[in-house]
């Protein structure tokens, strides 16, 4: 399998949402969970109100039922992972509904996408969830 058969087979298990869905459900109290590297964060800054979590915790940090879970995840919680351009968050979008987490999705076109809709951006980076 290649890489975008595996991109493709992710994707079709994605509800992906552009930057007005995703602000649309953060208002309703969707988590949105910036996987971006920090030098990305603290260049172009991050969604207002998002998580940063690192790809190599991002399964632990949100697995329903690990104990080294956030507090406030469940498996019905939405759930937007952000990357850069919305690839690498279909990646990790799809393994998080393989853990149980049902209405996780990603970010269609990233961080860049939400930039250029002009949607608010605060200074980054914030510290990543350990």
């Amino acid at each position: 399998m290649t890489v975008d058969e595996m991109l493709a087979a992710a994707r079709s298990t994605l509800d992906r949402v552009g930057p007005a869905g995703a602000r649309e459900l953060q208002a309703e109290g969707a988590l949105i969970v910036d996987i971006r590297p920090v030098a990305n964060r603290a260049a172009e800054g991050e969604i207002p109100g998002s998580v940063p979590i690192e790809r190599i915790h991002l399964e632990w940090r949100l697995d329903p039922a690990g104990d080294h879970r956030l507090p406030e995840v469940h498996a019905e919680l939405p759930v937007v992972i952000v990357c850069n351009e919305g690839y690498a968050s279909s990646l990790a979008a799809a393994d998080l509904r393989r853990l149980g987490l049902r209405r996780a999705t990603d970010l269609d076109g990233g961080y860049r996408a939400w930039l250029a809709a002009g949607l608010p951006t605060r200074p980054g980076p914030t510290p990543a969830v350990p």
